[in-house]
């Protein structure tokens, strides 16, 4: 593993210019493939304020290319054919690109403030997986390549101030967001050792999207305040497929209220209740096809938009100027969601789904040197009906655990132990296979004084 890293800012007299690169190499734990990545980050962003006005141009470069070893059968390192570190397809990996250039504008203060923001992203990723092997295709393997290419724009207007009336005091803000993805390409393909020999789709889509919000703080008394929001989200889907049957356009629109209250308990504390609508976009192409690319099929569209409630009730609390505590009790449900299934090329909508969980979030300054951090989440996620399958939702954690020992001593020296636990979770809905549960401990030990530093880290 090496990585390097580089930093820096500089005042031009007219803002500050800043800049960061990230070079990164790993080769792996693995037997028979070196996982070669390489991986490159980079950031320059110029900054200022000008006649009241404060603005930024951003611009942030990210290239990778990797070979990965994939999930193997168990059954090949029972018989001996691999370790747990080899491979049964040498050639899987994948190759990501990203572009961005962004900028801002905005001027007053934060309770009579304005923010105008616009954005430009280009995308390429290709990804090379075998998830069955020999399973479809005996001969040549049953290798795939999944490709996404496409540019993204959009920008976004928010908007603060206050109002004094009959209801006293009030805060408002307003603001609304733009974007646009022209999707060149979303497709799939049957390959060998990278190379392409069939075609499961491939499909040219552009997706519009405009969301407009307001919300509303009230100071009801001295101790308690409300926030209401409301939402409106509109979409449009334009698929252009190689198979004619699955081309379409389609469009949809949402509204999704909100409110909160909020009670301050003392100088240091605060409970509030939570609860509002929101929604889940579903995969474009799931909203026009009508047959299934793999086997012609007829399948059934979806919604483009899919509704979602939640809610939640929490406590805040500062204690002795130096734990920062919080509690958490939640609550979610789904009405659906659709999970794009990459090696079969098409869409699934999951039933409709519930999830309560708490959440325990500490972070405590010991003293000037030393600060302890420790979070705990536990999750009853399940779907909410009656289905001989099993109501598991797969890949639903039960428990997550971190937490962190830290110091920073005043003479430069610093360092850190992290720990993060997640347990087992349901691979299928009847929860008869589980993946194993994780524990990863991370060390790190450094020096630094100025403008510079150094830091050994053990993953």
């Amino acid at each position: 593993f090496r990585r390097a890293l580089a930093m820096g800012n500089v005042d031009t007299g007219t803002g500050t210019l800043l800049g960061a690169v990230e070079a990164q190499a790993y080769d792996g734990p693995w037997r028979d493939i070196s996982e070669d990545v390489e991986k490159l980050n980079g950031l320059l962003r110029y900054s200022g304020e000008a006649r009241g006005r404060d603005w930024r141009v951003t611009g942030m470069v990210y290239d990778n290319q990797w070979n990965s070893a994939d999930q193997i059968p168990q059954r090949a390192v029972d018989a001996g054919l691999i370790d747990e570190l080899g491979s049964l397809d040498t050639t899987l990996g994948g190759k990501s690109s990203r572009a961005s250039l962004s900028a801002g504008l905005g001027w007053g203060p934060d309770e009579a403030r304005t923010e105008f923001s616009a954005y430009a992203i280009d995308y390429d990723m290709r990804l090379w997986s075998n998830f069955t092997y020999l399973l479809d295709n005996p001969v040549e393997g049953d290798q795939f390549e999944q490709v996404d290419k496409r540019s993204i724009f959009g920008g976004g207007w928010r908007s603060h101030w206050q109002s004094d009336g009959a209801l006293g005091a009030l805060q408002h803000m307003a603001g609304a967001e733009l974007r646009y993805d022209d999707i060149d390409e979303v497709g799939l393909y049957n390959t060998q050792a990278r190379r392409r020999i069939g075609r499961t789709r491939s499909d040219q889509v552009d997706v519009a999207s405009l969301g407009v919000f307001y919300e509303l703080e009230w100071q009801l008394t001295q101790r308690l305040r409300s926030v209401l929001g409301l939402r409106g989200d509109y979409y449009r889907f334009d698929v252009a497929s190689d198979n004619p049957a699955n081309s379409g356009d389609t469009d949809d629109a949402i509204l999704s209220p909100k409110a909160s209250l909020i009670y301050r308990l003392n100088d240091v504390s605060e409970a509030y209740l939570s609860g509002g609508y929101g929604f889940h976009s579903n995969d474009a192409r799931g909203t026009t096809i009508t047959v299934d690319p793999a086997n012609g099929e007829p399948v059934e569209a979806v919604d483009p938009l899919v509704r979602s409630r939640g809610a939640e009730l929490g406590l805040k609390s500062l204690i002795g100027g130096s734990l920062n505590t919080s509690l958490a009790l939640w609550y979610l449900e789904l009405d659906s969601e659709l999970l794009f299934v990459g090696d079969a090329g098409n869409t699934e909508a999951s039933r409709a789904s519930q999830r309560w969980g708490i959440e325990f979030n500490n972070f405590w300054r010991l003293n000037e040197v030393w600060s302890l951090e420790a979070d705990l989440a536990w999750t009853d996620a399940h779907f909410d009906d009656n289905d001989p399958a099993g109501d598991e939702i797969p890949g639903a954690l039960d428990f997550v655990a971190t937490g962190a020992l830290a110091a920073r001593y005043p003479g430069g020296w610093f360092g850190s132990l992290r720990a993060r636990y997640f347990s087992d979770a349901p691979l299928i809905e009847d929860g008869s296979v589980e993946s194993e549960g994780s524990t990863m401990v991370n060390l790190a030990l450094g020096y630094g004084t100025g403008s510079w530093q150094v830091q050994l880290d053990a993953l």
